[in-house]
């Protein structure tokens, strides 16, 4: 079950972030800041998994932005940098070319588009045609 989803730049800025567990903010400020600088320490070299508290953080940077999702131990990581890697190709897609300005100006489509491929901490949707259709189709009732 994923525990939180966090969208955070190199600087630390976090520009999304998504909790399914309940967390008080100051404790959910900490998490974000010991996350972002054990991500961004790391080398290269090692794998996109850090063991971090009860559970696993996988990670993937693409441009200037880190995407990290923290996992039960006995999830398997390689399905969650694939879920990763299928978030950022439906922003891209929804924004033809996404860049950050883009999640900062419009977060609340980030948010939709995130809603409706992850629910309640699981992946509902794996069908990127069926959630950019379903994001769609919310923005035309709004």
């Amino acid at each position: 079950m994923i525990r939180f989803f966090l969208l955070q730049n190199r600087q630390g800025k976090t520009r999304l972030s998504k909790w399914y567990f309940p967390v008080a903010e100051a404790e959910k400020k900490r998490i974000e800041s010991e996350v972002h600088r054990m991500v961004v320490s790391r080398d290269r070299k090692y794998t996109n998994f850090i063991e971090y508290n009860n559970y696993k953080l996988i990670y993937r940077r693409y441009a200037g932005l880190f995407f990290t999702i923290a996992v039960d131990i006995t999830d398997n990581e390689l399905a969650y940098l694939e879920s990763i890697h299928l978030f950022v190709e439906l922003l891209d897609s929804y924004f033809s070319n996404v860049c950050e300005l883009d999640i900062v100006f419009n977060f609340n489509k980030v948010y939709n588009v995130l809603d409706e491929y992850m629910l309640a901490g699981e992946v509902a949707e794996t069908s990127k045609k069926e959630i950019l259709e379903r994001v769609k189709l919310l923005e035309k009732l709004e």
